[in-house]
């Protein structure tokens, strides 16, 4: 008589993790530049018009922050590429400090 052995499929344990990460390549996600912020009065809000300046909280040639899906992913500067504007990453955030960033 034979003896039927099993194998497993795609068991995840502790010591046994098979990902297929090519799956993945394909999921959108959202990347968004964040160059400042600021707080402002309804008033003020209510009396912006065309040629305003809003003034940030960030210095200029400070870098910017780079997020995906709402996370912030790394810092980077913002550069001119065939007239369209693009940002150079210059770090990628450790996670202990995006961890930080949500207290």
């Amino acid at each position: 008589m034979e003896k039927l052995v099993e194998e497993p499929e795609n068991k995840v344990g502790a010591n046994n993790v098979e990902l297929n990460l090519d799956s993945l390549l394909d999921v959108p996600i959202d990347i968004s530049i964040e160059i400042g912020r600021t707080k402002m009065s309804i008033g003020d809000l209510l009396s912006l018009s065309k040629g305003s300046i809003v003034e940030l909280k960030r210095t200029a040639g400070e870098a910017v922050d780079i997020y995906v899906n709402g996370k912030l992913l790394g810092k980077g500067e913002v550069v001119v590429v065939n007239e369209r504007l693009g940002v150079r990453v210059v770090k990628i955030v450790a996670p202990v400090e995006r961890v930080q960033k949500l207290v």
